[in-house]
């Protein structure tokens, strides 16, 4: 999920060889989202889609399997990527908002 969501392989051709969580980690505690995701999407999606796809991906690659969350959770938390995305009225202002907690080394979606 992480090399889908960043576009990146799961270790940089760098001289450095670093692993894509390890990457995703340092970039989701030193920069935005939108620096992590595929560059590619030039920006164009939901950032609050993009957090919630991040954090997902990042629990599915918790150091202990207990942490992991199950395939079926997994499931349920890609499709409210989708169903909850922020909707704009036609003035631009904010009609419905969704909270995501950015991951704190713990993932909310633990079994």
């Amino acid at each position: 999920m992480l090399e889908i969501i960043t576009g990146k392989p799961a270790i940089s051709k760098t001289e450095e060889k670093v692993h894509i969580v390890q990457w995703v980690g340092s970039m989701l505690l030193e920069k935005d989202v939108k620096d992590t995701v595929d560059p590619r999407l030039e920006g164009e999606f939901d950032i609050y889609s993009g957090k919630k796809a991040l954090d997902t991906a990042m629990a599915c690659v918790a150091p202990t399997s207990i942490n992991r969350p199950t395939m079926n959770c997994v499931v349920m938390e890609l499709k409210q990527c989708f169903e909850n995305k922020i909707t704009h009225s036609s003035d631009s202002s904010l009609t419905h908002s969704v909270s995501f907690d950015r991951i704190s080394g713990e993932s909310s979606l633990a079994r």
